[in-house]
């Protein structure tokens, strides 16, 4: 029996009129509407045509999670007066409930996703809702994007909605082709805001690590809630270990703890979702209970201010979900959880003054994560660089560039980037390319069954207190009776199905499997022993065990969990199975290099034969006779790390280099370039022949850098010969002297006694541009700098007069220089001359 005066209460109710017409006109339309309104639950049903009248139609409702999906299902049947599995159904990886009535199906996005790539058309589907699109999830947005794609090219009748818990609408209103947005309001009860920082600094989060100091805070927040407030909390944590630390420290409070996060067994969930049966609840929650969920009862949210997002370092292989603080728009949707049913507050554990400082949004995961599994889609759906497909963000270059790279070496497409038969059989798994590999090519080596088990250990991360060794939390896993175990089971049973008929594989142990299958799934990443715990792997990073790990002693180790914090040389390695070079080679063979390498290491050409795994050395001999072409590319490394300084400079070449920069500078081309830059860049032009026939760092030191120079020259315009006329070495002053000049500075320097200018009125000019003069006194110290003679001598003149020819008066001072002739002697030297 339907449930109407439940249905009747939802808020969202209000907009499903302008929602049916925006979808008879357009066939898109984006849906906000506040958690809380119905827009999960009445919406679908209205669409289907199973409330009211209006012809029954069949509509997918595509979820973000498996736990929302579940919940959603639920909910809706229960609207209907019915249970999931008959007019409502859900389908979640690895779990099926719909029946041959279900017209309503709530899948996870990444299930439609496989949907999709099988049956572009969705024959029999009406409508799709795309729900929690603002969370901005990888698949959602693919989703979006193929849909768009099958709306244009065959299925211009299928609706589309995407739902959205926020007003910022207006991107996905583009994307749709301008489609109208239709907004529903929501009931909001007001929520006081409670500024709740820890006493004392806490270290900021990096990695998977959280400061335990703020997770006792948070606990102590949650009690202090549970004494200030009525009702239910709801404390927000990033994930399932800062969730089980927090419920460690709230033993003893009286009210019952529980915790909801995507690995919680489905009895805990449902009974979150049903609400209270008498006494107060504690929900310890990921971020999964922002929007997708509703938790009844709910007058406080305690916010932690953190959050799970992913983070892909391409340059070292490592990918991971990381730490982060939560943004603005996530806290405000924590706090709303609090004002749903009644007035509520919400305790946020950080300053007032650094909300203003954090991320308006959270980032868009297609901007940020690891995009192989993204990359596979894309070349499966016959867009390998995802030019064509509408997306609000496009990927990262960078990051579709490693992801191709990682889809080549797996073979799951060609050097074109088009999938092959291998890849699509991958992309049918259900699971990211690299352990769609090791479960296809583990299958072959060591049996269906085995390589399933260990697949899905690395699908879903042991909790922490399996330890650090892959193959024992396998022998945990098979004898465990925790929800872990439980659903680990089910992917097995899952997996081992869609490779049936593979290899046994039973000459090889358990920890020779799981090591096998663990490389294979992350060949970059196999690590070969430096002593004392730590390890070089493939990609080459530096990887550490912590004091305890039984690793330790491992002669080579298939890193599977690791990260890097960003002050440390080395990752951290959080899971891993012991291997020999064997099973390395086995896997990584396709990184394994052997030739030639002629480098500039320690200040010296260094020339060896070197058969490496990646960055892993695996045999090193001396040559004697090394590539002459490898050997000249190594010195030139060498020059550009310790510079050109390595090469025999005189004061004349030095002297030369200046006045040819300063050419280049005033007057341009054809006059060189002769910037450590552009000399490195040209060293074919003017480092000839010498540089081919140099080996060693000594040869370097006896090329006569002067001499190269002049190579750089303009000879070929004739423009050569005016280099003494333009830049000269040195200017004849009246005194007859020829002074050096010095082009180091914007100006030149003439440097020069006094004395020595008298008669002179003009300032010397080299290359029309006027020297910088330095006047010196007879004892050669500086007394006046000029760049203008005629004003010194009416100007300045008599005050360096007034104040040296007491110092010195064996030399002229005549009032009047220009009435005396320039010497460079004394007065009596002058009278004897």
């Amino acid at each position: 029996m339907i449930r109407t005066e439940a249905l009747d209460r939802l808020p969202v109710r209000t907009a499903v009129p302008a929602l049916r017409r925006a979808l008879d006109d357009r066939g898109v339309a984006v849906l906000c509407a506040p958690p809380g309104t119905g827009k999960t639950t009445l919406v679908p049903l209205v669409l289907a045509g199973l409330t009211g009248r209006g012809p029954v139609r069949r509509v997918v409702v595509a979820e973000p999670r498996r736990i929302a999906a579940r919940a959603a299902a639920r909910r809706m049947a229960w609207l209907l007066g019915e249970r999931p599995g008959e007019r409502v159904g859900f389908t979640v990886r690895g779990e099926r409930v719909v029946g041959p009535d279900t017209v309503v199906e709530v899948v996870t996005t990444g299930v439609l996703l496989q949907r999709l790539q099988r049956d572009q058309e969705l024959a029999g589907v009406d409508a799709v809702i795309i729900d929690e699109c603002h969370e901005r999830h990888l698949d959602a947005d693919t989703v979006a994007a193929f849909l768009l794609d099958v709306r244009e090219a065959i299925r211009p009748d299928l609706r589309l909605v995407a739902a959205s818990a926020t007003t910022d609408a207006e991107g996905w209103a583009r994307l749709l082709g301008d489609a109208p947005v239709v907004e529903a309001q929501g009931v909001s009860h007001p929520v006081e805001v409670l500024w709740a920082p820890p006493a004392r600094p806490v270290k900021p989060p990096h990695g998977m690590r959280v400061d335990p100091a703020l997770l006792t805070h948070v606990a102590a927040t949650v009690r202090r809630a549970l004494g200030e407030r009525e009702g239910d909390v709801l404390c927000f944590l990033p994930g399932v270990g800062e969730i089980g630390r927090v419920a460690g420290q709230l033993a003893g409070v009286d009210a019952e703890v529980l915790q909801v996060h995507g690995r919680a067994p489905a009895a805990v969930q449902d009974a979150v979702l049903a609400g209270s049966s008498g006494g107060r609840r504690v929900v310890l929650a990921t971020s999964v209970a922002e929007s997708s969920l509703t938790v009844p009862g709910v007058r406080v949210v305690v916010d932690s201010g953190l959050a799970r997002e992913p983070r892909t370092d391409h340059a070292r292989g490592l990918s991971a979900l990381t730490t982060v603080r939560a943004s603005r728009a996530a806290g405000r949707q924590r706090a709303g959880r609090a004002g749903r049913e009644a007035p509520g507050a919400v305790y946020r554990c950080w300053d007032q003054a650094e909300d203003g400082r954090l991320a308006r949004f959270p980032s868009p995961e297609i901007k940020v994560a690891d995009l192989a599994a993204f990359a596979l889609q894309a070349a499966c759906w016959g867009d390998p660089d995802a030019s064509s497909l509408a997306l609000l963000d496009p990927p990262p270059a960078g990051a579709m560039g490693a992801a191709r790279e990682v889809l080549e070496a797996i073979g799951a497409v060609d050097d074109g980037g088009r999938v092959t038969g291998r890849g699509a059989r991958m992309s049918r798994l259900g699971l990211h390319p690299r352990l769609a590999r090791a479960l296809l090519d583990g299958a072959r080596e060591a049996g269906a069954r085995r390589a399933a088990e260990v697949v899905a250990l690395l699908s879903e991360e042991p909790p922490r207190e399996y330890g650090d060794d892959l193959a024992a939390a396998l022998r945990t896993a098979r004898r465990g009776q925790d929800g872990y175990a439980a659903r680990w089971k089910q992917e097995v049973r899952r997996l081992s199905g869609q490779v049936e008929g593979a290899g046994s594989g039973g000459a090889r142990s358990d920890d020779a499997v799981v090591g096998l299958v663990a490389a294979l799934a992350f060949p970059e990443r196999v690590a070969r022993a430096r002593g004392d715990g730590a390890f070089l792997m493939a990609s080459g990073t530096g990887a550490e065990l912590r004091d305890s790990s039984r690793l330790r002693s491992a002669p080579w180790l298939a890193v599977t969990v690791a990260d890097r914090p960003s002050h440390a040389a080395s990752a951290r390695v959080r899971l891993a199975a012991v291997i020999d070079e064997s099973t390395a080679l086995l896997a990584a063979g396709h990184l394994r290099v052997r030739g030639e390498e002629v480098r500039w290491v320690g200040g010296e050409v260094v020339a060896r034969a070197v058969d490496r795994l990646g960055a892993v050395e695996l045999a090193v001999r001396p040559l004697k006779q090394p590539d002459p072409e490898l050997v000249r590319g190594a010195l030139v490394e060498g020059l550009r790390r310790e510079g050109l300084g390595l090469l025999r400079w005189t004061r004349d070449s030095e002297q030369l280099r200046l006045r040819l920069a300063f050419l280049h500078r005033v007057l341009g081309p054809p006059w060189p370039d002769v910037s450590d830059g552009a000399l490195l860049a040209e060293t074919g032009a003017w480092l000839e022949p010498e540089l081919s026939r140099a080996r060693f760092r000594a040869d370097l030191g006896r090329i006569d850098a002067g001499q190269a120079l002049r190579r750089l020259l303009p000879w070929a315009t004739g423009e050569a010969v005016r280099l003494d006329e333009l830049a000269p070495e040195r200017i004849e002053v009246p005194s007859g002297s020829r002074i050096r000049v010095e082009y180091g500075g914007e100006q030149p320097v003439l440097a020069v006694k006094l004395q020595e200018l008298f008669g002179l009125a003009e300032t010397p000019r080299v290359a029309g541009v006027p020297v910088l003069v330095h006047l010196l006194s007879p004892a050669g110290r500086p007394a006046a700098v000029t760049a203008d003679l005629a004003s010194f001598w009416r100007e300045g003149y008599k005050a360096v007069r007034a104040e040296l020819r007491g110092r010195y008066p064996k030399h002229p001072w005549p009032e009047d220089p220009a009435t005396v002739p320039a010497t460079r002697f004394t007065s009596a030297g002058l009278r004897r001359s």
